[in-house]
């Protein structure tokens, strides 16, 4: 079975990368094409966007993440396959996507749209295109994290596959698109099986050439704490005007969450002040297959 390893940029997957290596690296990058997120180094801007075959602007990732998969792709001497079809500012501003009658629909922790949009269906096509059957795809949670392997696999088939429902055809008039479920790929966790954890994985990169960003996934993912997310205007104050604009901007009082605005969260005076070490990796998202 063809092998593919699913990396977010963290250490995790990361070592996942460095330790088991797989036919394909698999990277989904999430961008933005507002300029005031603009990447700083034009020479990187220029190598991401041959990577990904389209402009690179911005990413609403911590920047560090373009080091990081560079750095990465040289330390296991293997090329990354980079992926970024579309821009998060495309995917929240298409009806056809939020489904909600044209409205702007922000996603959130009851609909994840943006991780299905801009990680699961970029890597999804990229395999119908490069692979189309049945992939062993490596995904980087830790020996502490059966849960969410658990999870992940009860979202599987009765062959242990996951499905995704996708276009499969025309109908017999040739008027409509024909839809169905694709098994696609085995998710299996190696890390788990082989009780790798955190500890084990920080040691690891102790002396490695990998410069890695403090953590992966959008600097204002929803999945954040509160918290975590005033510590994240601090450190990346334009990226989370982004997420701020958006509910302003929002036509039908959209928001990120349920119980706080981006803006509130900015507004709060921190009672200590917070470090980096306060947060842990799982506070970081959840954007993994």
């Amino acid at each position: 079975m063809v092998t593919v390893n699913s990396l977010s940029g963290g250490k995790s997957s990361s070592y996942i990368a460095a330790n088991y290596p797989a036919d394909y690296n698999v990277f989904a990058l999430v961008r933005t094409n507002d300029k005031s997120c603009l990447y700083p180094d034009e020479k990187l801007r220029q190598v991401v966007s041959d990577k990904i075959g389209m402009e690179f602007i911005g990413t609403l990732e911590q920047d560090n993440i373009i080091k990081v998969m560079l750095d990465l792709e040289q330390f296991i001497g293997k090329e990354i396959t980079w992926l970024s079809p579309k821009t998060f500012d495309e995917v929240i501003n298409n009806p056809s996507i939020t489904g909600k009658n044209g409205k702007q629909y922000l996603p959130n922790m009851m609909t994840r749209y943006c991780t299905t949009e801009m990680k699961i269906k970029p890597i999804f096509k990229w395999w119908q295109k490069v692979i189309n059957e049945i992939v062993e795809m490596r995904i980087g949670f830790r020996a502490n994290e059966q849960s969410r392997a658990k999870s992940m696999i009860k979202k599987t088939n009765k062959n242990g596959n996951s499905v995704l429902k996708t276009i499969i055809g025309k109908s017999k008039t040739g008027n409509r698109n024909k839809w169905g479920e694709v098994e696609w790929q085995k998710p299996v966790f190696p890390l788990i099986k082989d009780a790798i954890f955190k500890d084990n994985i920080v040691e690891y990169w102790k002396d490695k050439p990998v410069r890695f960003a403090w953590m992966n996934n959008c600097v204002g993912c929803f999945h954040k704490s509160p918290m975590l997310l005033k510590k994240m205007w601090e450190k990346h104050p334009t990226k989370l005007e982004w997420f701020a604009k958006r509910e302003r901007e929002s036509i039908n009082g959209a928001t990120w969450r349920s119980d706080v605005t981006y803006d509130q969260v900015k507004s709060w005076n921190s009672q200590f002040e917070l470090f980096d070490e306060d947060f842990d990796e799982c506070d970081s998202g959840y954007c993994g297959l």
